[in-house]
């Protein structure tokens, strides 16, 4: 019976679906995610990405782009850009930004829901 156990333990520790339900997204993968697609937020805010590098939010208007494997933007007055890895829920109707200080903002496609 105890190795009945270790060998089903061992099969469900392999499976990457099982043990995660974030995908990390590539460069090319985070443009075809973003790009035209809007993301709505759970405090009501609807974040729209233009294929040309604009990106709004409620009143704000921003620019975003793609470096390496992270999503970057500015939203003035700042000119500072930051950066974020990607991920999307394995079910593939949210998208998950994490910040180099492992803040986490996750939004819903909204026209998938």
């Amino acid at each position: 019976m105890i190795a009945v156990r270790t060998a089903a333990l061992l099969v469900c520790l392999s499976c990457p679906a099982a043990a995660e339900d974030w995908i990390a997204l590539t460069g090319p993968e985070i443009t075809q995610a973003l790009t035209a697609r809007v993301l709505g937020y759970p405090d009501g805010t609807l974040q729209d990405f233009k294929a040309g590098g604009q990106t709004i939010a409620g009143a704000a208007r921003g620019r975003w782009t793609v470096q390496g494997d992270l999503y970057c933007s500015v939203w003035p007055p700042s000119d500072r850009w930051d950066c974020y890895d990607v991920a999307r829920s394995a079910r593939g109707l949210d998208i998950r930004f994490t910040g180099d200080d492992g803040s986490v903002t996750v939004g819903r496609y909204v026209d998938l829901q």
